[in-house]
């Protein structure tokens, strides 16, 4: 029994040296329960005892060189694997590193956010609708019959005959009025098509804010005193406006507004081409045909409303004089903002 415990501690310390097998394995072939050591110690029985203590001595420093050879080892083996995945995954700190790009907000999306913040700080909601609308909400509902003139000045993208490209936001006029009553109090801001050519002040596609107030009482002076307050905090205290006539059919009386130019405070400049004033939105009073469709008595019920470009406000924002900049995704223009 004496060789064959040295044999195994030789044969051991040999495999575990030469690295030929997996170490783990070595560990179980050797030490295991039902290891080659294990296999000799059960054989203890049949021996003298004067042999045992003996024979059980040596058993145990075999087993202890084993375990020894094998710590010693597995320490190597974990210290050439760390050695392997520094060396592999090692990183050179004076190489310069790869910039991260940062974005920032698009220019139309930064006054756009600076408008939600002034209405909503007016007591506003903001609503949202589709894109892809019915004739009905577009057109029909808002006193825009298929014979009328204003269709030609709002060639719209036709998917069929009932359904079109919103031409404006005023559709959510109605879908808010159809679902709410009074008092409303909403903007509704977003993209808008019309079949136009592009060039520098045009696009098929662009933004418009779409407001709404109806209630009780509700009177033109509201109207102006809600876009004083909203020309101001947009451009300054400083800043006024004025109404011209005009004639929207969804609204009665009509008006276009201006404010005074805010580069030459209304002196006269090359921006304002010398007038002073600078037409920025269009608004009125909520026409009675356009309450009624929507169950609303316009008896008792009064309301104003107004549509803004958004592109138009940027424009004279940032002194940007091509629309189609808004559009082009050019990096070098973006990055500005």
């Amino acid at each position: 029994m004496k060789d064959a415990l040295m044999k195994i501690k030789e044969q051991a310390l040999s495999d575990i040296a030469s690295g030929a097998e997996d170490i783990e394995a070595l560990k179980v072939k050797y030490l295991g329960k039902k290891g080659e050591l294990t296999a000799i110690l059960k054989g203890m029985g049949k021996l003298t005892a004067e042999e045992r203590p003996v024979i059980g001595q040596l058993a145990n420093d075999v087993r202890n060189a084993i375990e020894e050879a094998i710590a010693k080892e597995q320490a190597s083996l974990k210290e050439k694997a760390l050695a392997k995945t520094l060396l592999e995954e090692k990183i050179d700190v004076s190489v310069p590193g790869n910039k991260k790009e940062i974005g920032s907000k698009h220019p139309l999306t930064i006054v756009l956010d600076e408008l939600k913040d002034i209405f909503v700080g007016m007591g506003y909601e903001i609503a949202d609708g589709p894109e892809v609308e019915y004739d009905y909400y577009n057109f029909e509902a808002l006193n825009i019959p298929q014979d009328h003139p204003a269709r030609d000045t709002q060639d719209t993208f036709y998917i069929n005959d009932n359904i079109v490209l919103r031409t404006q936001t005023s559709s959510m006029q109605i879908r808010v009025m159809e679902n709410k009553k009074p008092p409303i109090k909403i903007i509704a801001p977003g993209r808008v098509y019309r079949s136009d050519a592009v060039d520098a002040t045009h696009s098929p596609v662009f933004h418009q804010i779409e407001g709404l107030v109806v209630d009780k009482g509700i009177t033109m002076s509201d109207l102006k005193g809600t876009l004083e307050t909203f020309v101001k905090r947009l451009y300054g205290d400083d800043a006024k406006i004025r109404f011209r006539p005009h004639h929207f059919p969804f609204t009665e009386p009509s008006a276009e507004v201006d404010v005074s130019c805010f580069v030459c405070k209304g002196e006269g400049c090359s921006v304002c081409k010398g007038e002073g004033w600078i037409e920025i939105l269009g608004a009125g009073m909520v026409h009675p045909n356009v309450l009624k469709v929507c169950g609303i008595d316009p008896e008792v019920y009064s309301g104003f409303a107004f549509g803004i470009g958004l592109e138009r406000l940027v424009m004279r924002r940032f002194d940007i004089n091509d629309l189609r900049l808004f559009f082009e995704n050019d990096i070098r223009f973006l990055k500005q903002f």
